[in-house]
């Protein structure tokens, strides 16, 4: 089978498409014949070298790909809860791996799986897990209450979107920082206040929320100037580790780092079937483009997801 996979750190030139052996399932996991596979930030990561720090184990080459949709192909021992033929989205939550969801084929813990949507194509139904799930994990790390006031920063980004979508729908007041040209459209997603990026997040903030809103979720990687339009003794949550600033005024700071999560999952895919989650493809690639692919995200500027296909 076909894999995209990175052998030394570089530029988008050591993004490989190789030939490997299909993998095998083992107990508990399932192989998926892949329709569709995101490219996302962590991808240009891997490729300049995060792959091989001391955080992942040493290897010859690592996987590339965190999201896809497809089909049960094969199933592991032990695993009950799917069928060869069903349709699922997953997450690969690894850097340390041979293989990722950039592939004809990948393996999964069944863990790792849920059934797809009903009523959205493969192609957009593999822009769900790693920013659906990054956004609900980072709500849920902030404790929200229907009668709070929630910044997110990056609103009309792959985490930001979703968050601001999955915060109104729980009742929160939504403030969101995003550009100018994309205020109609983080609105529609059930935004109530709008702060242009461009502006002094914490006077903007301030003029609408006086003290500071309750809790924030910096999906733009802000860090203090986002911390800084929080309330004394409010929540924060960060998904960039070099961005997580200090905890300062009491506020309670959370770094969220996305992980396999099947329940989570199954709600995301269960508010997409009810019209509640707005899926967004900005372009399609075939697996073959995938280093041109990486230039594009690498340019910015995107709304939406950047999906590849066999």
């Amino acid at each position: 089978m076909r894999a995209v996979v990175v052998r030394r750190p570089g530029p988008e030139a050591v993004v490989e498409i190789v030939e490997v052996p299909t993998p095998q399932p083992g107990p508990g996991s399932v192989r998926i014949a892949v329709a569709a596979a995101t490219v996302n930030p962590v991808d240009l990561m891997v490729r300049a070298g995060v792959g091989g720090t001391p955080f992942a184990a040493p290897r010859d080459q690592w996987g590339v790909g965190w999201d896809v949709a497809g089909t049960v192909d094969a199933i592991g021992e032990g695993v009950t809860e799917f069928a060869v033929g069903q349709a699922v989205i997953g997450i690969s939550d690894r850097l340390d791996v041979s293989l990722g969801a950039q592939a004809d084929y990948v393996v999964l813990e069944a863990g790792n799986v849920a059934p797809a949507p009903l009523s959205v194509s493969p192609v957009q139904a593999a822009t769900i897990p790693l920013n659906g799930l990054t956004a609900l994990q980072a709500l849920d790390a902030l404790d929200l209450a229907s009668t709070d006031t929630l910044l997110v920063t990056g609103a009309a980004g792959a985490v930001g979107g979703f968050a601001v979508e999955l915060a109104a729908a729980r009742g929160v007041r939504v403030i969101a920082s995003a550009s100018p040209a994309d205020e109609d459209a983080v609105r529609a997603m059930g935004a109530t206040d709008f702060v242009p990026r461009q502006a002094s997040l914490p006077d903007a903030v301030r003029a609408i929320v006086p003290g500071g809103v309750d809790a924030a979720l910096d999906a733009a990687a802000l860090g203090p100037a986002t911390l800084a339009a929080v309330r004394g003794g409010g929540r924060f949550a960060s998904v960039s580790v070099p961005n997580t600033p200090i905890p300062l005024r009491g506020t309670t700071v959370h770094t969220v780092l996305v992980r396999a999560d099947r329940p989570r999952l199954d709600h995301l895919v269960s508010q997409v079937d009810a019209g509640n989650l707005t899926l967004r493809v900005a372009e399609t690639h075939p697996l073959t483009a995938a280093s041109e692919a990486q230039k594009r995200l690498a340019l910015g500027g995107l709304r939406g997801r950047l999906v590849l296909t066999p």
